[in-house]
């Protein structure tokens, strides 16, 4: 299992390397084919993945992305009212076919998968967004092998005991002080390379701290979507990590954040 898990790994890393390096339309097309992988996985929890409004929820994650690659985003407002008046046309003229609960949940996975993770592809545009899309799995990955470390060799308080045993404060706090160190090694590497003349190595070390913060709650929140249906994981497209909700459960909080305080910090 650790040596399927470690080649996983690698690959998932080679691929995020070549794809966040590219940039343009082929990170597009990759964030565009996750999100309705991820889609696929949080509709599967409740059985709506292959029938009508998992369709529908599929066509709107699309339909936001042309939205996003045009740069049409002012008619935002306009899709989201759409999808949901769909899905409730659905919901009604198929009566009682669908529960409540299913419906609500291809609405929040339009916003929790797609709209969030077009974040890493928004960051990436952005200017020096080359250098800053890198901090979205700094403070999501990084984070989490620095708590892992040090949950490991100092862990005793439980951060969240009935929901994630063997996560423990001090490791939190060794993730985000961890996440923090990476980003001013990482700002102090690149500092030269940059467009922006701000302070990035304090930008970096404050970025990363809050998105580290925010990737664990991310962590948490897919754990307890879980916990709530009884799956140990969402899929198993990733072998030894599951599917793409599970490995990336944190990278969906931070990207927004990561966006949002990097065009107002740096």
């Amino acid at each position: 299992m650790f040596k399927t898990r470690l080649l996983s790994g690698i690959i998932l890393v080679i691929l995020a390397l070549f794809t966040l390096i590219q940039g343009g339309d082929i990170l597009f097309a990759t964030t565009l084919i996750i999100s309705l992988i991820g889609l696929s996985e949080i509709y599967k929890v409740v059985k709506i993945n292959n029938n009508l409004i998992g369709f529908i929820g599929y066509i709107a994650a699309i339909c936001y992305y042309f939205l996003l690659r045009f740069e049409l985003k002012i008619h935002l407002m306009q899709l989201i009212m759409g999808f949901l008046i769909f899905l409730m046309t659905a919901y009604v003229f198929s009566f009682p076919k669908y529960r409540v609960e299913q419906i609500m949940t291809t609405f929040f996975g339009l916003f929790y998968v797609a709209i969030m993770l077009s974040y890493i592809y928004q960051t990436r545009i952005l200017q020096d967004g080359a250098y800053i899309v890198w901090l979205i799995f700094i403070c999501s990955w990084g984070c989490d092998t620095c708590a892992y470390c040090v949950g490991m060799l100092f862990g005793k308080h439980k951060m969240a005991p009935r929901l994630s045993p063997k996560k423990s404060i001090e490791g939190a706090v060794g993730g985000v002080l961890g996440a923090a160190v990476i980003g001013v090694i990482y700002a102090s590497i690149i500092n030269n390379y940059l467009i922006s003349k701000h302070d990035v190595i304090a930008g970096y070390a404050v970025i990363c701290s809050i998105g580290a913060m925010i990737s664990q709650i991310g962590d948490l929140a897919a754990s307890a979507i879980k916990r709530n249906h009884d799956i140990k994981d969402y899929g198993r497209l990733i072998p030894g990590h599951g599917g793409i909700l599970d490995r990336f459960d944190s990278v969906i909080f931070t990207a927004p954040v990561i966006y949002f305080l990097a065009t107002s910090i740096l």
